[in-house]
C-alpha cells in the first residue's frame, strides 16, 4: 500500500482542561464541516496551474496588481451581501492570490530548469480560467459564509497524508509546491 496526500483541512478545537492544561478535542472527521471549504480552496491553488500555463513566456507578470484589486472589491461586496464582515473575507482572499502566485512562480522556475516539462497549451485567461476563477470566488464566498459560526482563533488546521486503498480513494495528489501553497490558502482560517 502506497501512501499519498490526500488533501483536507482537518480542523480540531483546543479546549482547555483543568489547571489550565491544553487539551486536544477529538479531530473532526477529515471532510468535516470544513472539507467542502478545503476542497474549494484545492480547486483554487490547482487553477493556478492553469494561470501560470498562460501566462508563461507571453511576458504577463504574475503579479496583477487590477485583476487582484478588482476581486478584493468583489469579496467585499458579496461579503456584505452575504451579511458576513468583510474584512476576514478579504484577508482569506489575500492569502488566496497569495497561493496562486506561489503555484505560478514555483512552476515558472520548474519550467525554466525543466524546459521539457513546460506546457504544451496555453490556455486563455480571459476565456478560460478567469470564469473558472470567478466561479470558484463565489462558491468559495459562500463556504465562507457557511462556516462562518464555526471558524475560531482556536481551530488547527492541518493537511493529512494518509493511506489509500486504491488510487480512487485519492482526491488529490499534490506535489509539494501545492501542498504549500494549500497551507498558504488556509493560514486565515486556521488562524481566524
Amino acid at each position: 500500500m502506497r501512501i499519498r496526500f490526500l488533501v483536507i483541512a482537518a480542523m480540531t478545537a483546543v479546549t482547555f482542561g483543568g489547571a489550565g492544561k491544553a487539551v486536544a478535542a477529538p479531530a473532526i472527521a477529515p471532510v468535516g464541516p470544513f472539507g467542502p471549504l478545503a476542497e474549494l480552496v484545492v480547486r483554487r491553488v490547482l487553477l493556478g496551474d492553469f494561470v501560470a500555463a498562460a501566462k508563461y513566456g507571453t511576458g504577463q507578470p504574475i503579479d496583477d496588481p487590477v485583476r487582484e484589486q478588482k476581486i478584493l472589491d468583489t469579496v467585499t461586496a458579496e461579503s456584505v451581501r452575504l451579511g458576513m464582515p468583510p474584512e476576514p473575507s478579504v484577508r482569506f482572499f489575500r492569502a488566496q492570490i497569495e497561493a496562486s502566485k506561489v503555484v505560478q512562480r514555483g512552476l515558472f522556475s520548474r519550467w525554466e530548469r525543466h524546459p521539457g516539462q513546460r506546457p504544451v497549451r496555453k490556455p486563455d485567461l480571459a476565456t478560460e480560467v478567469r470564469p473558472r476563477l470567478d466561479e470558484l470566488t463565489m462558491e468559495l464566498l459562500r463556504e465562507l459564509h457557511a462556516t462562518l459560526q464555526l471558524r475560531r482563533p482556536n481551530v488547527v488546521c492541518g493537511i493529512w497524508r494518509v493511506e489509500a486503498e486504491t488510487s480512487a480513494d485519492i482526491v488529490h495528489r499534490l506535489d509539494k509546491l501545492h501542498r504549500r501553497a494549500v497551507a498558504v490558502s488556509m493560514r486565515p482560517i486556521c488562524q481566524s
